[in-house]
């Protein structure tokens, strides 16, 4: 390689500050001396209007007619064959490609407006009903992905192809660690009440792809101590930690003065960043002191760890600590036969608590400043997968269209953006793309998403690649 570009891609601006007085490396040093840590931020392209996310990601895509897509049409069209000018050769996963017939099947669950807006919902999301005033859902999303990994690794990613840096590590490389005691990026995961095998969840979809390491998410676990290594072995008390601590970044930062490598930075805000959370995360994590009404508001799941009501409220408490991105996954989402029944028990399980998150930022001052998604990699087909029968269906992926849920962080509550055709298959007014959303959601947060880059393999790379346009019909 030549020197002058080798140069060049090691002094990056994150590279830069951690190599003058306001970097990582000082930061640490501080931290080695006692010295109070200041959390990093740095500064945004446009006033933002969101200083955190809350995404909560509905693994298996959820069915878009059973929740947000009032279709009475497919009531009509019930049984009758998808019409080949509606399909227009669309390419099929391997599950239904072999189907000598394609019957269209109409919701079984019925839809109520409410709220001033007047949003049509499902029945299967009572308490979401309650809150739709606060609720922007798109119904006009769509993705070329039709199969769960790389359509996760493309909604979480902006690419199909694993490998790049998530949302979230985007976000912490764009703006910094808001909390000095906790990760910028956590990742909380919850099994769905199906009891559908689900899709493995792969951890590029939280990864630091080509950013410094120190972006990936930190995963809480929902057993046992919640991250790994975090309390002291036995016969190690804190201040031998310290000690050894101290030692280990002495020997750290002798060897950026020699090499160079950004990592061992990055190595240094980790081993920093542990050591502070072995009393931040107990204290997150202890949920004794919250008002029997707040635990009630998310339901009785609320007291089993690891439950989509569990990370919910600890999703609430992060935000009040400034984490910037939380990331939730629930699995279980991917219907293709037996869907009335486990699409009500998935519901079941996110309903209350996503309404109470709602609820509860709101009581508090902090949804206007939080950005909260719920959906999933894409939707489901109009059409039945396997035999339709009069109590039961299946459908199969479907990414030509299907819907999204967003509330607070400056998007508009109450209304409904995007249409699809009769038979909810494709787009039909206003389409958003992926990597539209992900523009929006980093416009929101004050970056522009052509302007945050990273230079890698000498191409400057984005979260949404060369494509996106901020939809600010949503936007307040």
């Amino acid at each position: 390689m030549d020197p002058r570009q080798e140069h060049q891609q090691l002094v990056t601006r994150r590279q830069f500050f951690g190599r003058s007085s306001a970097g990582i490396g000082v930061a640490a040093l501080g931290a080695l001396l006692g010295l109070p840590v200041k959390a990093m931020s740095a500064p945004t392209h446009r006033a933002a209007k969101a200083k955190r996310v809350i995404y909560l990601f509905q693994s298996g895509g959820p069915s878009q007619m059973e929740l947000f897509d009032y279709k009475p049409s497919l009531a009509k069209f019930h049984g009758s064959e998808l019409p080949p000018s509606v399909r227009q050769g669309q390419r099929l996963t391997t599950m239904t490609s072999g189907q000598s017939a394609f019957p269209v099947v109409g919701s079984r669950f019925s839809f109520t407006q409410k709220g001033e807006s007047g949003l049509w919902m499902s029945e299967l999301l009572p308490h979401l009903g309650e809150v739709t005033d606060d609720l922007c859902i798109v119904r006009s999303m769509h993705t070329e992905a039709i199969n769960h990994d790389p359509g996760m690794t493309y909604m979480q990613t902006g690419s199909q192809q694993p490998g790049r840096p998530s949302f979230g590590a985007w976000m912490s490389y764009g703006l910094g660690n808001a909390n000095q005691n906790l990760p910028g990026f956590v990742v909380l995961v919850s099994m769905g009440s199906s009891g559908r095998p689900a899709q493995p969840l792969r951890q590029n979809l939280w990864g630091a792809g080509f950013l410094p390491s120190e972006h990936q998410g930190a995963t809480l676990r929902p057993n046992g101590a919640p991250v790994l290594y975090l309390d002291n072995p036995p016969g190690v008390n804190n201040q031998a930690r310290r000690r050894m601590l101290d030692a280990t970044a002495a020997l750290n930062q002798a060897e950026f003065e020699a090499f160079a490598d950004p990592e061992i930075n990055a190595r240094i805000a980790q081993y920093e960043m542990a050591y502070r959370m072995q009393f931040s995360v107990p204290e997150l994590t202890d949920i004794s002191d919250e008002p029997q009404s707040i635990l009630d508001m998310y339901g009785p799941e609320v007291h089993r760890r690891g439950s989509f009501a569990a990370n919910c409220l600890l999703a609430r408490r992060m935000a009040e600590r400034d984490v910037r991105f939380i990331q939730l996954y629930h699995r279980g989402w991917d219907q293709h036969g037996n869907l009335p029944k486990d699409l009500a028990l998935q519901c079941g399980d996110v309903d209350q608590p996503t309404a109470a998150l709602i609820r509860d930022l709101k009581q508090r001052g902090l949804l206007d400043d939080t950005l909260i998604i719920w959906g999933g990699e894409f939707g489901r087909t109009s059409y039945c997968q396997g035999g339709l029968q009069a109590d039961n269906y299946g459908r199969d992926h479907h990414g030509r269209c299907f819907s999204l849920m967003m509330a607070g962080g400056g998007v508009k509550g109450g209304m409904a953006y995007g249409e699809t055709d009769d038979y909810c298959y494709n787009v039909a007014v206003d389409p958003v793309h992926v990597h539209d959303l992900n523009a929006t959601l980093l416009h929101q947060l004050g970056l522009d998403h052509e302007r945050l880059s990273f230079r890698h393999q000498g191409r400057d790379y984005r979260l949404t690649d060369v494509h996106g346009r901020v939809v600010h019909e949503i936007l307040a």
